[in-house]
């Protein structure tokens, strides 16, 4: 459980303006490349000119959604920021055409949605970094549709009579490896019959030479045993010599697709069945144990390795020869099998390979491999949110059309309904003006809305389904802080009135999607040494850092001399996880102050907010659950960044349980938190006036209310 995450969520501007590509399962209406001329056919369209083309410049609105649903005039839908639709007039999501190619279902991400095209036209190699659930598995079949099909080849191996241990490798257009193997079939058969013919034959004669003329009945029956297993042994021999049907495309519609995300290596690079009859000629022949890798059953297609860093490392090392060579042999990957003394001849394996993962997946990647895609391919960040404008909203109904399609179950939503997930899209975001790109857990959230109505026999989705959807797909991070605010409720553990000196309710969040009230105690103690500052609850190194930051304000702001103190800090119940981020430096710096002048807090507040050195209040990330969760517990106010102003969306039922109150340096925390006017007015005019002073010294450079870090 990590406790305290906003420095990682802060947002950051540079990302914002960034092209940088936004992942999954969004769904984006195809424009046409600006830098290919509208006249020449884009090798990207399906060959079936039946199929939906690219839209031109004279794309409508409709066409770019994917939808025939009537909206009014772009330039009024442009300027109507209020509608939560962006100017579409259904009455359900029945209403609104779901494309059939899986580029045009794609929402949001338009860089990486136009990389994949041009990916797909060029043959490279594509790696989408981004968060779970934003659209790489998506995208990457999205590219194989959009790859031409007759391209597509079947593998036959054959059997060799010069080293059985080397199996030969023959590669046809896809479709006629099935007819090469029932031709073999077909006279393996004929032959068959013919000797089989010939062996009952023989042992009629020699049967009735030993009845009639030997009148040996036992020695009869002896030869005849004899001439049967002759005949079967030899009968191997011609079976030995029908191919094995390595790669089959013959039923193929699109380019292959081939998610080979975890595969251990035989899965991945292919395989050699053991046999354990390995002499006496009952042996399965060397080519017929050959078993193929997602690497040869994705020839001529789309590779798709999400998680590309939890490949073993000699899996990698292995993928980059195939990547390189376009050609892989198969051998047994397990070195106490038989099948290790079999190698087959290079096996085609020219794929397009698409590595996806989280940031981490870039730190434990095999750098040769990461450098193979790189250096013949795309690099691609999937962002995880998108600017809210009517044209996104209008692609966010979509979206919900598009699930209850492809799940096939649920009842279409309502107007209100979709209104309601659109909401929730902006809330999820965490950014004012934003949209979120996890279209995994939106969609996660339509199911569960779906089956509500779908129990109650409802031909629609209503959004009352939808706000109880809301309440039944909490995640295992909110059931937990639920749990722990009810369970602090009945111990008396939260205290959300009166004055005490040295105790802060801060507001952590767990996970992503859950807020929790996170005491902070001071204590100032006489030291038997140099003073030193003591922090417990299991911080992580970005915690410990915040508290040295907040150790320096608290030095220039105080006039206590704490060289000779032992300053204690306690993060009561931060729980196994321990504490992470700076989101506590308020918190911390107000508790200890406390504790300094001995001067009250008032306990029916909590705060959050990350520090700087100087003193500013600095923006953190997850500031709509935690104000939530102040509100669950009782609290009547909450003291947040100036700058996170714009990304508070709680829900209508905490808006009159709390205020909030932003700020932008620690003297405005302390004025509103302290108790005690006179003591309390003394020290934040003390405050002001050392901060005042160093202030001057910036030239008016600064402002109280920096960006985001």
């Amino acid at each position: 459980m990590s406790d305290n995450t906003d420095t990682d969520a802060t947002p950051d501007p540079d990302r914002e303006a960034s092209d940088a590509g936004e992942e999954e399962a969004s769904t984006n209406g195809a424009k046409q490349d600006p830098d290919e001329p509208a006249s020449e056919p884009s090798a990207d369209e399906p060959s079936d000119p039946s199929e939906e083309r690219w839209g031109g410049e004279g794309e409508t609105s409709e066409t770019t959604l994917g939808s025939d649903v009537q909206v009014d005039g772009e330039s009024e839908l442009d300027g109507d920021e209020e509608n939560l639709l962006g100017g579409l007039e259904i009455e359900s999501t029945a209403d609104i055409e779901v494309p059939d190619r899986l580029v045009d279902q794609v929402i949001g991400q338009d860089h990486a949605r136009d990389v994949i095209k041009k990916a797909a036209k060029q043959r490279r190699h594509v790696m989408m970094i981004g968060s779970p659930g934003t659209g790489k598995s998506m995208l990457a079949k999205a590219m194989s549709q959009l790859l031409p099909r007759e391209e597509l080849q079947d593998v036959l191996v054959y059997h060799n009579p010069d080293d059985g241990n080397e199996p030969k490798v023959r590669t046809v257009p896809g479709g006629k490896g099935e007819q090469i193997v029932e031709a073999h079939k077909e006279e393996a058969r004929k032959r068959n019959q013919m000797r089989t013919f010939l062996m009952w034959i023989i042992i009629a004669i020699v049967i009735g030479y030993a009845l009639i003329l030997v009148q040996q009945v036992l020695l009869g029956i002896l030869a005849a045993g004899v001439i049967y297993l002759a005949f079967r042994y030899g009968s191997r021999g011609s079976d030995a010599m029908i191919p094995n049907l390595l790669v089959n495309n013959a039923n193929q519609k699109t380019a292959p697709f081939e998610d080979a995300t975890g595969a251990h290596a035989g899965a991945l690079l292919g395989d050699v069945r053991h046999d354990p009859f390995q002499s006496g000629g009952m042996e399965t022949p060397s080519h017929d144990r050959v078993e193929p890798g997602a690497i040869h059953q994705a020839n001529k297609g789309v590779l798709f390795v999400d998680e590309i860093n939890t490949l073993d490392i000699r899996s990698q090392q292995k993928l980059m020869t195939a990547i390189q060579e376009g050609e892989f042999s198969i051998t047994g990957q397990s070195e106490r099998s038989s099948g290790a003394m079999v190698q087959t001849e290079p096996v085609p394996c020219d794929f397009i390979m698409i590595a996806a993962g989280n940031l981490d997946a870039m730190e434990n990647m095999h750098p040769a491999l990461r450098s193979r895609i790189k250096g013949y391919g795309y690099e691609v960040y999937m962002d995880d949110t998108i600017e809210d404008d009517p044209e996104m909203r209008r692609k966010y109904a979509r979206f919900i059309a598009q699930e209850v399609e492809n799940d096939g179950r649920l009842p279409h939503f309502t107007e209100e309904a979709v209104q309601e997930l659109i909401l929730e899209a902006r809330r999820r975001a965490g950014r004012k003006g934003h949209l979120s790109l996890k279209f995994r857990d939106l969609g996660g959230l339509v199911r569960v809305a779906g089956d509500i109505a779908r129990a109650e026999d409802r031909d629609r989705t209503e959004r009352a389904d939808v706000l109880q959807a809301k309440r039944r797909s909490r995640s295992i991070e909110q059931q937990l802080a639920d749990n722990y605010i009810e369970r602090r409720k009945d111990y008396e553990l939260t205290v959300n009135q009166g004055d005490v000196v040295g105790r802060v309710n801060g507001l952590a969040v767990m996970g992503e999607d859950s807020g929790i009230v996170l005491p902070v105690m001071a204590e100032v103690s006489p030291s038997q040494g140099p003073g030193q500052v003591i922090a417990t609850g299991q911080l992580k190194e970005m915690a410990e850092e915040a508290v040295q930051n907040v150790s320096a304000i608290i030095k220039k702001f105080s006039d206590e001399d704490i060289s000779e103190k032992d300053v204690h800090i306690q993060f009561v119940q931060a729980g196994e996880g321990g504490v992470d981020g700076d989101s506590a430096s308020i918190t911390v710096a107000t508790a200890v102050i406390s504790a300094i002048e001995n001067v009250p807090i008032k306990q029916n507040l909590a705060m959050t907010g990350s520090l700087s050195v100087r003193g500013d209040v600095l923006p953190v990330g997850g500031v709509t659950h935690k104000i939530e969760a102040a509100a669950k517990s009782g609290l009547d106010t909450v003291i947040i960044p100036e700058a996170n102003t714009q990304d508070v969306m709680i829900e209508d039922e905490y808006e009159d349980m709390i205020e909030i109150i932003p700020v932008s340096h620690i003297s405005e925390v302390l004025e509103v938190a302290l108790a005690g006017e006179a003591e309390k007015d003394s020290l934040v005019d003390r405050l002001k006036s050392i901060t005042g002073k160093a202030l001057d010294h910036e030239v008016g450079r600064q402002s109280g209310s920096p960006s985001p870090q």
